[in-house]
């Protein structure tokens, strides 16, 4: 997750991870095109041996959602898709799937009990 705004030097690692992102996305579009993986990783990938599919938990945002556009409901509990960029101010959120506009946060005691 980067935070984004006035306040904060972006340009490092947005570059960074807009170029990560570029790179898988040309990655897919060659896969869904037949490209097979040895062809776009050649002999310099390497070795993942003795593997297991895991988890791994990533940052994200819940809370009461109105206006989404797939869960629809006022309020709604949710849980958000991977938080790529969250604004200095806390007021907008960019999640791997789209922008949220950010409204209160939930109240520390209330998430205790």
């Amino acid at each position: 997750m980067l935070l984004f705004g006035r306040e904060t030097m972006t340009d490092a690692m947005f570059n960074f991870q807009i170029a990560r992102l570029l790179a898988l996305a040309d990655d897919m579009e060659r896969v869904r095109c037949g490209v097979p993986p040895e062809v776009m990783a050649g002999d310099a990938a390497p070795i993942l041996d003795r593997w297991i599919l895991a988890q791994r938990i990533v940052p994200c945002l819940a809370g009461l959602s109105t206006g989404h556009p797939r869960l629809v409901g006022q309020d709604r509990l949710i849980a958000t898709t991977d938080l790529w960029l969250l604004s200095e101010d806390r007021a907008w959120a960019r999640t791997l799937s789209r922008w949220y506009r950010v409204g209160r946060p939930a109240e520390q005691s209330a998430l205790d009990s």
